[in-house]
């Protein structure tokens, strides 16, 4: 009788995936409809969506345990739990022994299927039970003096799976050692198999990447892995090409088919011909850097070979993968696996620091479990680089990260010094991408690089060789060194060198830089500026040159919504140039203002007040009372007030620094217009609508004409002039202005920008005052999300937003969901701007309302007895 068919879903962890192919093979193979992540999945699906539609279509979830099955990190644990929860059948097959305390309380008692430890026929037998249920024998029992021969190989699009584990290692085998520590590189792993999987002759596969990105251990643990679903499998040390021969004679005699007395040559064709006929056989070429010396030596057949190099011009001779630094998450687990107690943060610190390059978290674990603390690990790299990484080398690494770079450099030096000089000039610029576009603007300028005037293919001759030795990795557009090549190529850089190459940074960083960053047609440059301005902090106060640029790129950083950023940059700047320059330079004042600047942008209005008052002060002292650097600092303490609440004072400082602007600057200056933007805002804070929309109009058209339609000043006057008509009732034509200025800033600005926030803040409040409030309400609540990931729950903006969505849920009769908002919002800006702040008021009279629609009217009274005065207005940020 026919087995009723199940539709089956293969739960495993990817060190299991031999396992994983092998079950879903036999069950396909036994009429189940079986669902396999790396089989039916593409590339780009969703992993979460895909996942749960797949255990919604199961009727049955083949889990398969093992150690590493239940590790709280693996996504496994969501998977049998939906299966536990949809009542999903659960069929768990173990492969390998486990502990009693490995397999949690929940699944304790659920009868398990032993797969380890059976032959192959017994293990398909027991994988067929365990799915459909006991069937008895399928045919007559053999009898019992005889033998039965192994099943055969099929070829259907590839080579059926075999047991893993069924047969230990394969019988030629000379693969190194596993690294008992590799985490990571799933993604990468589940690539290289499907793409050899995926051909019916030879496959190669080559993985290229920086020295010490571990490329080796990837191939190592793929190995390892996989080792159950070959015959042969042989490790070569391919750095020397002319050595592949000998390696290949080695392996040929292993296989019984070396002829006596034949030469290297003779036998390495033998082989190649050999295998030529064979399948399940695995060569590893490791690093192998040199592409066309192998082009002859690259075997065919159905078999495999995987290639690891520092040299990506491999890509243009087989498949290719290239490898990158781990991604965070990878790091921290390895650290935290590897480092007993190091809390995540710290680990995630160390990684930074390291760059999350394998072979330097490798050699951190190692030196900190031997008596390190991590902090004091993290504190050395900033000064002691080499050092640190030329402590040791990990297991299965041939040489410490310092060794691998020197070794690197020397060769480089000696055959390819145009390309050495290149090196040392990146290795004082930031990490991040270096565009070479930048070098070949700048390069008659910097005395460090030797360059033929005539040499039509510089950069791209250096930037090759670059690429070829690991150093660097390059793409069409970019390059870019790791942070800790660079510090061991800085610390292995004479004092004279040094001194030229950071005099040649600063010319490029001071020539590239644009004049204006306010405009979003620069901000693309003043993004991959920026880290590589940050780099050189320490010894920015010696470049002089530098110091406008660094003014501008924190300028940049305000206007474009990066608040911490600027914050971070301007409060590391500050000290350092007043050390240097003193408090009343006027750089060091200019750097202030942008600190006062990202004070404020980042909600802390009450600190921001000292540091732009401190500002104001020396430079009406230093600089006079009508220069338009203390105009600025006028215009941003004005501001703040108006931030603070204080809109009286506020209305008289900004009346009198538009006074001046217009008297030395001329009306139509941008920096008198921003005076009339501000003073108008101030006037609708004070309910003086119908004069804040004239100055709003006004400025506008000023913007429009001046700095052209898609200028963000031109946007905060559309905003702001729709604001003041929503003050005056016309809800209708604030609703389309605030919808077209949405419009262009989400084009230019993008979806998550501070000022593209606000947009959508006042177009929601603008529907919800039309009726609208179910649009609202949706506007809203994707408004205080944003805000609260982009600015943080505590920001002003969001305690804005976070009103706003509760008047429209009041509106809408959901009173308990908008009291639990404001109450929470309240408390917040009780904490953050004080009792008496016109927000705070507000809150609580909002907050009043909605406990009086509940039926809580004593408690509404009690709120509003210690404030005195009453919000009516909400505050549109």
């Amino acid at each position: 009788m026919p087995v009723a068919a199940e539709s089956v879903f293969v739960s495993y962890v990817g060190a299991d995936r031999a396992w994983a192919e092998w079950v879903a093979w036999h069950l396909r193979e036994a009429g189940h409809h079986v669902e396999l992540d790396v089989w039916d999945w593409r590339t780009g699906d969703n992993f979460i969506e895909r996942m749960d539609r797949a255990l919604g279509r199961a009727t049955a979830v083949v889990a398969l345990f093992s150690s590493s099955y239940f590790d709280r990190a693996r996504w496994t644990r969501e998977e049998w739990t939906s299966a536990v929860a949809r009542r999903r059948r659960l069929v768990p097959l173990t492969i390998e022994p486990l502990d009693g305390g490995e397999v949690p309380d929940i699944l304790a008692a659920v009868i398990r299927k032993d797969l380890h430890g059976l032959d192959e026929q017994a293990a398909i037998t027991a994988l067929r039970e365990a799915v459909a249920g006991p069937t008895g024998p399928l045919t007559a029992p053999p009898f019992p003096g005889t033998t039965g021969a192994a099943a055969p190989s099929v070829d259907a699009g590839g080579v059926r799976p075999r047991l893993p584990g069924g047969a230990g290692l394969p019988e030629v085998w000379n693969v190194p050692r596993r690294n008992p520590h590799f985490i990571g590189r799933e993604a990468t792993m589940t690539r290289v198999r499907e793409a050899l999987l995926a051909g019916r002759q030879a496959v190669v596969q080559a993985l290229h990447g920086l020295g010490g990105i571990g490329k080796t251990q990837l191939v190592l643990e793929y190995a390892h892995r996989f080792a159950s679903q070959y015959d042969t499998v042989w490790w070569i040390d391919a750095e020397q090409a002319d050595q592949i021969p000998v390696h290949y004679t080695e392996l040929a005699a292993r296989l019984g088919i070396a002829a006596p007395g034949a030469g290297t040559g003779h036998t390495t064709r033998t082989l190649i011909e050999h295998l030529r006929t064979r399948e399940r056989w695995l060569i590893v070429l490791d690093n192998a850097d040199e592409p066309g010396a192998f082009e002859t030596l690259l075997p065919t057949g159905p078999g495999h070979v995987l290639i690891t190099s520092r040299n990506p011009g491999w890509k243009d001779l087989v498949p290719s993968h290239g490898l990158d630094v781990f991604p965070r998450g990878d790091s921290v687990a390895y650290l935290t696996t590897r480092i007993p107690d190091i809390a995540t943060q710290q680990a995630d610190s160390l990684a930074d620091g390291l760059g999350d390059l394998p072979l330097a978290l490798a050699q951190a674990a190692g030196v900190i479990t031997t008596g390190m603390t991590p902090e004091r690990y993290r504190r050395l790299l900033n000064d002691k680089t080499t050092r640190l990484m030329a402590n040791g080398a990990p297991p299965g690494y041939p040489a410490h990260l310092a060794a691998t770079v020197d070794i690197a450099t020397a060769r480089l030096s000696s055959a390819h010094p145009q390309a050495t000089e290149l090196l040392r000039l990146a290795a004082f610029l930031g990490p991040d991408p270096i565009p070479t576009a930048w070098l070949e603007t700048t390069v008659g300028r910097l005395s460090t690089l030797t360059v033929d005037p005539d040499d039509f293919m510089w950069p791209q001759s250096a930037l090759q060789h670059l690429s070829r030795s690991g150093l660097a990795r390059v793409d069409h557009e970019t390059f870019q060194v790791h942070r800790l090549t660079q510090a061991i190529v800085r610390d292995h850089t004479g004092e004279a060198d040094a001194t030229a190459a950071e005099d040649d940074v600063t010319t490029l960083l001071a020539a590239i830089a644009p004049s204006d960053a306010v405009d979003p047609v620069g901000w693309p440059t003043w993004a991959a500026l920026t880290s590589h301005l940050t780099a050189g902090l320490h010894t920015a106060a010696q470049h002089p040159p530098l110091h406008a640029t660094l003014i501008r790129a924190a300028r940049y950083l305000c206007v474009s919504g990066q608040s911490h950023a600027a914050r971070d940059l301007t409060a590391a700047l500050h000290p350092l140039w007043i050390n240097a320059l003193g408090e009343d330079h006027p750089d060091t004042l200019g750097i202030a203002q942008y600190l006062g600047h990202a004070t404020t942008d980042l909600g802390t209005d009450a600190a921001a007040r000292h540091i732009i008052e401190d500002t104001l002060e020396r430079r009406r002292r230093v600089l006079g009372a009508d220069h338009p650097d203390t105009l600025n600092s006028a215009n941003d303490l004005a501001t703040t007030l108006d931030n603070l609440g204080e809109y009286e004072q506020a209305r008289r400082l900004h009346e009198d620094t538009i006074k001046h602007r217009r008297r030395i600057l001329g009306a139509d200056h941008p920096e008198t217009l921003t005076s009339a933007n501000n003073l108008a805002t101030t006037l609708d804070n004070l309910g003086e609508y119908e004069q804040a929309r004239g100055m709003h109009a006004d400025t506008l058209e000023r913007r429009r004409r001046v700095l052209g339609p898609d200028h963000p000043d031109t946007f905060t006057s559309a905003n702001n002039l729709a604001t003041a008509l929503f003050g005056l009732g016309e809800y209708e034509q604030a609703r389309r202005m605030h919808a077209d200025t949405i419009k262009h800033r989400r084009r230019i600005l993008g979806p998550d920008h501070p000022e593209t926030l606000t947009s959508a803040n006042n177009l929601a409040t603008a529907l919800d005052s039309l009726g609208e409030h179910e649009q609202a309400r949706r506007m809203h609540a994707d408004t205080l999300e944003r805000r609260r990931r982009i600015v943080g729950p505590d920001h002003p903006n969001t305690l804005t937003s976070a009103s706003n969505l509760a008047t429209v849920l009041a509106n809408l009769r959901q009173f308990r969901a908008a009291e639990q908002i404001l109450g929470d919002a309240r408390a917040r800006s009780r904490r953050v701007l004080g009792e008496n702040h016109p927000d705070t008021q507000r809150l609580t009279e909002n907050l009043a309302r909605v406990l009086t629609a509940l039926g809580r009217p004593f408690e509404a009274h009690r709120l509003r007895a210690p404030g005195g005065k009453k919000g009516q207005r909400r505050k549109r940020r």
